[in-house]
């Protein structure tokens, strides 16, 4: 009897410990927003699924995926780029995954290709575009209105760009080369290089202030670094917007650049159920709207409308074009892409 009792207890843990780990996920994001809390947070009410989450940029992340192997603990990995989203499943890092949720949610052009088993390795859940910001009073938007227009020698010691080997710039070379082909895309990485005001150098927001300032006369930026400040409560803040236009380029052609943060479920992941369920939910309205509103980032889940008013005001109220070429076709360009910059000496 002793025995059994002993049997019995020792099942019980067992099976316990099993339901306390199902009722748990571990995240590696690289998304480093603290406006992002409540979504998790909004998650964890919903399911009852404890998110134990370790924060680190995307290459850190892919670095120790790698490291771990077999013996990671992760489940499911956030990144925001689509180059280092292509990179991970390419490395084998990610488990493709079916759910008919997702496909239906989430359209083809802002996930990965299907695996062989017909799973998806990632899935793409929010966007930011990478527009243009001008001087207002120097510069007319019609003569910044397309990215090829930024290598015209009129623009000669006009522009402001943080370094090329930055994952965001990266995926817009990706896709020019997608589009323009790989010779006339290293021609006007060329005509960017010499129409460079300054040296490449600091953040998003940097280039924003610089135009600002009138270090230079046309920065890049990502959309939600310009809708950020467009909300500060700021002086300082409000005065850069002031001072500065914004341009989605190429509004009459292929449309403009946009990246994307995407998640997967870990290829080791010991808990792909509430995996899943964590991927399904970012799809769901409102985490679109978490994402929309927090991060001053465009849904991308069917059927979701944001009303963030500084996206609002950046667009005019409308909907902008944006290309829709596969973003894994854009994240396959860069190693072609890391060439041509050293080429053309792109810093």
């Amino acid at each position: 009897m002793k025995k059994q009792v002993v049997a019995v207890a020792a099942l019980a843990s067992l099976v316990w410990g099993a339901a306390a780990q199902a009722q748990e996920l571990n995240l590696y994001s690289a998304r480093h927003y603290s406006t992002d809390e409540a979504l998790y947070a909004d998650f964890t009410n919903a399911t009852g699924i404890k998110i134990n989450r370790v924060d680190a940029d995307d290459a850190g992340i892919i670095a120790r995926l790698k490291a771990e192997g077999s013996a990671s603990p992760a489940d499911v990995i956030l990144l925001v780029d689509a180059a280092r989203l292509w990179r991970g499943e390419q490395d084998g890092l990610f488990l493709p995954v079916k759910s008919k949720l997702l496909e239906d949610a989430i359209p083809a052009s802002l996930r990965a290709t299907p695996a062989a088993d017909g799973g998806i390795p990632w899935f793409g859940f929010s966007t930011r575009a990478r527009v243009v910001v001008y001087d207002k009073v120097k510069i007319k938007p019609e003569d910044v209105d397309t990215y090829e227009e930024l290598a015209d020698p009129k623009h000669k010691g006009k522009l402001c760009i943080r370094s090329g080997a930055h994952p965001y710039n990266l995926s817009l070379f990706g896709a020019v080369t997608e589009h323009l082909g790989a010779q006339k895309a290293e021609a006007w990485l060329k005509g960017l290089v010499a129409n460079m005001a300054r040296s490449p150098k600091g953040g998003d927001t940097d280039q924003i202030k610089a135009v600002a300032s009138g270090e230079c006369q046309i920065g890049v930026t990502n959309s939600y670094y310009l809708a950020r400040m467009m909300r500060s409560d700021k002086p300082e803040d409000r005065a850069v917007v002031e001072k500065v236009g914004v341009v989605f380029p190429n509004q009459s052609t292929w449309g403009t650049h946009v990246n994307i943060a995407g998640a997967a479920v870990a290829r080791h992941s010991k808990n792909q159920a509430n995996a899943i369920k964590f991927l399904e939910y970012l799809a769901s309205p409102s985490a679109q709207n978490y994402f929309a509103n927090g991060n001053n980032e465009w849904p991308v889940a069917k059927g979701v409308v944001t009303e963030n008013p500084a996206l609002k005001s950046m667009t005019g109220g409308g909907q902008f074009k944006a290309e829709t070429i596969p973003i894994s076709a854009v994240g396959a360009n860069q190693v072609k892409v890391q060439q041509m910059l050293d080429r053309v000496g792109f810093k």
